[in-house]
């Protein structure tokens, strides 16, 4: 992160005296629920689940990266008026203080990915980095730093789904049924892309993958694949000229011909070492956020994700 979290608790506590004063949870004035989610992962699936039951929205706009953003005023009060707030946890360094912040004793509150097996992500070769980043994700028992790209792996994303649907229906049990069912139609979308991953990259001719930061690494233990990271798991993270050789080294000697960049992330690293390898870039989305692009082509989870498999696919069978 930027600023240092000492900057940013004294930044809580001063919103905190704006927005404490008698908060309860309050309605969207639709008679829907209030939810606020912090990125999109977690807005599409919280819709996906809502339905017509409630108003949802994301605080993290599109087009920005997840692991930077910090809440304005304005994003503190719709935390404090959310009937539901949703976040993956993890990835959300500011969330736990926001919410303590944003007092609402009526408040659901959901982290998706809590009871999930979470991965360390911290490579070795990161350590001199940890302490700029350990605000960001939270630390195992060891103090190794945790990986929060659990929505990456569709089998892992029908866990965060269910914990949706508990929280809706715990703030709403009226419409238990309806949010039951919203989550089986598409709980049978993602095992439907589940199934595409299982049999798309069952017998692809390498197991390895060269990305620009450590985002894939459930996909890849859940599809049998290695992830091998330019950066680690904070994408503004600059690889030192010894990774970038180590990285450079390995792509020649397992004759990788293609560089996977992001979305919202400059991907000059990624087009160095493809010109040091003369090999082609491509695009793996780690989905923090919809460009303008995807917005325009209406394109949406689902559809993101099977263009991460085809490209895959056509990198691994090269």
């Amino acid at each position: 992160m930027k600023n240092s979290w000492m900057a940013k608790s004294l930044v809580f506590t001063a919103l905190s005296t704006l927005i404490l004063s008698g908060c309860a949870a309050q309605s969207s004035g639709t008679g829907k629920l209030n939810v606020v989610t912090t990125f999109y992962p977690m807005y599409e699936f919280t819709k996906q689940v809502a339905g017509e039951h409630a108003d949802v929205i994301a605080l993290i706009p599109a087009g920005s990266e997840p692991h930077d953003w910090e809440p304005s005023a304005k994003d503190m009060k719709k935390v404090s008026d959310a009937d539901v707030f949703v976040f993956n946890g993890i990835v959300e360094g500011w969330a736990e203080q926001a919410l303590a912040s944003a007092g609402n004793s009526k408040r659901v509150v959901v982290e998706a990915s809590q009871g999930i097996a979470l991965m360390e992500g911290l490579p070795e070769e990161e350590e001199e980095h940890k302490d700029e980043h350990k605000d960001e994700h939270k630390e195992s028992a060891d103090g190794k730093i945790l990986d929060p790209h659990v929505w990456l792996s569709p089998a892992l994303a029908q866990k965060e789904v269910e914990a949706i649907v508990a929280g809706l229906t715990q703030a709403d049990p009226a419409h238990k049924e309806d949010y039951r069912r919203n989550a089986d139609a598409f709980i049978a979308k993602l095992k439907a892309l589940d199934e595409s991953f299982r049999t798309g990259l069952n017998n692809v001719k390498q197991k390895d993958f060269v990305t620009q930061h450590a985002a894939f690494g459930y996909l890849a233990k859940e599809y049998g694949l290695t992830q091998v990271p330019i950066a680690g798991l904070s994408p503004e993270e600059e690889p030192s000229p010894a990774k970038m050789a180590e990285i450079i080294d390995f792509a020649k000697q397992n004759q990788v011909k293609t560089i996977f960049f992001e979305t919202l992330v400059d991907p000059k690293v990624a087009q160095t070492i493809s010109k040091e390898i003369n090999a082609k870039t491509d695009v793996l989305n780690p989905l923090e956020g919809l460009t303008d692009d995807d917005k325009k082509q209406n394109l949406d989870y689902l559809a993101i994700m099977t263009k991460n498999l085809e490209a895959l696919k056509k990198a691994l069978n090269e």
